[in-house]
């Protein structure tokens, strides 16, 4: 079941002529691992690998590999010890593992993480949407302290610089609408992982006369952004593009490189009826739109910018609702 144009964005192809690829990163609770590899089985075939005790694979399904982990890196990182150890009871006591186990099950979320998926068939991961909910899944309002996400790791068109920096501007002037319209619970906000980016950033990446070389880029995000806890976290694609200068100022082992961004920002609400991930890749949408249409990417920089210099007695517009309007009139947004 491929998707419709109207979920597609206007490039679909890389520069190479490939397909784009699109991951997708799924946080809930409510199910059991063995549950979780074994709808993912049923749903796109393959066989399950059991890694750790937190940690599976379900691999050579019609979609690719996929992980069902426990997100919680401390237990990973045991279970990976003591995958690997025979003496792993002596460095560790067994009830005190089983103990945090069954504590984090309560907060922590399993995470299904999907290989990169055709652009055009990323609509069939809503089946197994289905398939998990009728099973119990939980998601980010069935609990106060749940902050369950919905991720996309989108590849993009192109890695030259010009392309990743519309995409950033097209992010920015976005942000605000993009949260309204995602309508993002308080526990994720609180929680700090999808922060929004420093203002004194946004006013230097959404300038016109924004345009630096790959290094400058990195260096300016870098400096204003050493964390992975923004809602487009730039720091896989980063680390991609120059591993290097990336990792000279990120301390942190789940920064792994891609060619992708790492759009965070929206609730996981699998135990919703009806829902699945077309609303908020919809959402999406809106940006990659943006940033394909060079002449109305500047347009809503300029007004941006003058919205964040507006004077004392206009303090109190809403950014989100002028790009509502600026969206309904440009109805080819």
């Amino acid at each position: 079941m491929h998707q419709t144009s109207r979920l597609l964005p206007p490039i679909v192809t890389k520069v190479s002529g490939e397909i784009r690829h699109v991951g997708v990163e799924l946080e809930f609770s409510g199910l059991t691992f063995e549950n979780i590899a074994r709808l993912i089985q049923e749903q796109f075939g393959g066989r399950v690998i059991a890694n750790t005790a937190y940690e599976n694979t379900v691999v050579d399904t019609s979609l690719g590999d996929f992980k069902v982990e426990l997100d919680f890196q401390y237990l990973k990182e045991k279970g990976r010890y003591k995958h690997e150890s025979d003496h792993f009871l002596d460095q560790l006591d067994g009830w005190s593992e089983i103990i945090l186990r069954i504590a984090a099950e309560q907060l922590v979320p399993f995470e299904i993480v999907s290989p990169p998926i055709p652009i055009d068939r990323l609509g069939e991961l809503n089946q197994l949407i289905q398939r998990l909910r009728e099973s119990g899944a939980q998601g980010t309002e069935t609990g106060a302290l749940y902050a369950f996400g919905l991720h996309f790791n989108p590849e993009l068109p192109s890695l030259n610089i010009e392309t990743i920096v519309c995409y950033l501007k097209a992010f920015l002037c976005l942000y605000d609408w993009l949260v309204h319209h995602s309508r993002i619970a308080l526990t994720r906000s609180m929680t700090g992982y999808i922060s929004p980016f420093p203002t004194d950033y946004i006013r230097q990446v959404v300038d016109l006369d924004y345009r630096p070389d790959q290094d400058r880029l990195i260096d300016d995000y870098l400096i204003a952004n050493p964390t992975r806890n923004r809602a487009l976290d730039m720091l896989p694609l980063f680390t991609y593009l120059d591993r290097a200068r990336t990792l000279s100022i990120i301390d942190d082992t789940r920064v792994h490189p891609r060619p992708t961004l790492h759009y965070r920002l929206p609730n996981c609400q699998i135990d919703k009826p009806g829902w699945n991930i077309d609303v908020d890749w919809r959402n999406w949408l809106m940006v990659e739109r943006l940033a394909c249409n060079r002449e109305r990417l500047d347009a809503i920089c300029q007004a941006y910018i003058r919205f964040l210099d507006r004077p004392v007695a206009e303090l109190f517009q809403n950014w989100q609702e002028m790009v509502d309007e600026c969206l309904k009139r440009n109805c080819s947004l």
